[in-house]
């Protein structure tokens, strides 16, 4: 007889902190999840639920999409992990990420988004000779020393020294500046009071870890020419709008290239796999090329994650396919249904996102960086993610959090949970939950 959820959970928590492998996976209910299936997953308890949390974005094709399945299963037929030389696996990545990403000629693998922008950011210091990395409020760039402040900050943290956790040393803290998205003159100020001392400004090109802010192209573009003035790397955090926005992530769209950018979460549909690319000059500075930046690693590059990011990157990047017209369809049809459940219910909010990404903000005006987001009514927008899940579709019960498509989702799929979202935003405004 299968284990209660209760029972699961309870051995769980004997034996891993808290019950899970990472803190924001502690959502309440439901506690776990025994199967998935292209839009679908399902709990210990057998509820079924559209999935819209997509593994924080890393489902791009839909659960256990058996494109992928078969690349892995192929792949193990013939190589496990080796740890020496190269594999052909792995050149293919690398040709492929060079083809589809602009600011890519040379790249390395690593195992998460954490290690590509870990490793951004060292070999951006190395190269420099300089101290300082510039991010901004809101964005999340994993959660080693060097980034880990001010994402989520509370309105009395916001722009001050707000880190992510105790243990980190003041020093790392201190040599990370915080500026304002889409506000240029934030960054230029900065600049000034740190001159020839940046190392390198580094930013998702769309701060999804935020919910959606989109970025003005004079903002990007000014980023762009600053830097290049000051001597300074522009590094582009596309872990999460890599491959989801487009085969060649944001950088595409907005044409715009940075120095370096980091990758992952979608790359392997739900496997294990990142990376960080740029120009052969630059990259060429790691141990692996007789640099002076180390390179290790005994999981960089095994043949299971190679596998699965082939498959993905293929099928991302086969126009037969249409992944990002069709996901970027269902994301347009999401958004203004969206926009028009608020609008005849009366409620203050903002519907946004990009393509197949999907948020509602509970405020009223403009959003363009994190001080708007002050405003946000945090427990509404916690309260809809809450009885949405409740309701069957899994959207991450805490502010601020994007929603995302994937390429199994459906029309119908769409249509469901749009009407289950009037149905909840409805009584969450006879229950006076809503300003």
């Amino acid at each position: 007889m299968a284990q209660t959820a209760s029972e699961i959970t309870a051995e769980a928590r004997a034996v891993i902190p808290g019950g899970v492998n990472s803190a924001t996976r502690n959502i309440g209910q439901p506690t776990g999840f025994r199967t998935a299936s292209g839009s679908r997953i399902v709990d210990f308890d057998g509820k079924e639920y559209i999935d819209y949390h997509a593994a924080f974005g890393a489902i791009l094709l839909g659960h256990r999409d058996e494109r992928v399945s078969s690349a892995v299963a192929a792949a193990l037929e013939d190589i496990d992990l080796v740890g020496l030389g190269v594999t052909e696996l792995e050149l293919e990545v690398a040709r492929l990420t060079a083809r589809l990403i602009p600011s890519v000629e040379m790249s390395i693998s690593t195992m998460s988004g954490t290690e590509a922008t870990m490793q951004a950011v060292r070999l951006a210091r190395a190269v420099t000779g300089r101290k300082f990395l510039l991010k901004f409020q809101g964005c999340f760039h994993g959660w080693h020393d060097a980034v880990a402040r001010n994402v989520i900050s509370s309105p009395e943290r916001a722009y001050a020294v707000d880190p992510l956790s105790s243990g980190i040393l003041d020093d790392a803290l201190q040599s990370t500046l915080v500026a304002e998205f889409n506000d240029l003159a934030s960054v230029e100020e900065l600049f000034a009071a740190h001159p020839d001392q940046i190392a390198a400004v580094i930013l998702e090109p769309v701060p999804h870890n935020v919910g959606a802010l989109l970025p003005d192209q004079a903002f990007l573009q000014g980023l762009r020419e600053l830097t290049r003035k000051e001597g300074s790397l522009l590094i582009f955090d596309e872990v999460i709008t890599g491959f989801r926005h487009a085969p060649g992530g944001y950088q595409e769209l907005c044409g715009i290239t940075p120095d370096l950018t980091s990758y992952g979460k979608a790359m392997g549909n739900g496997l294990a796999v990142a990376g960080l690319g740029g120009s052969a000059e630059l990259m060429s500075r790691f141990s692996s090329a007789g640099g002076d930046v180390v390179l290790a690693g005994t999981f960089n590059g095994n043949p299971v994650s190679m596998a699965a990011a082939i498959a993905t990157m293929t099928v991302a990047s086969d126009p037969a396919v249409g992944l990002h017209a069709h996901t970027s369809r269902l994301g347009d049809r999401m958004r203004d249904g969206m926009r028009g459940i608020v609008n005849r219910l009366g409620i203050p909010a903002v519907v946004t996102g990009i393509g197949s990404v999907f948020v509602t903000y509970f405020l009223e005006g403009e959003v363009k960086g994190y001080r708007d987001l002050l405003r946000n009514d945090d427990t509404a927008y916690a309260t809809f993610h809450r009885r949405m899940t409740d309701a069957g579709h899994m959207m991450y019960p805490m502010s601020l959090k994007r929603n995302h498509i994937s390429l199994a989702h459906t029309a119908e799929d769409i249509d469901s949970t749009l009407e289950a979202a009037e149905s909840v935003l409805a009584g969450m405004q006879k229950d006076g939950l809503l300003s």
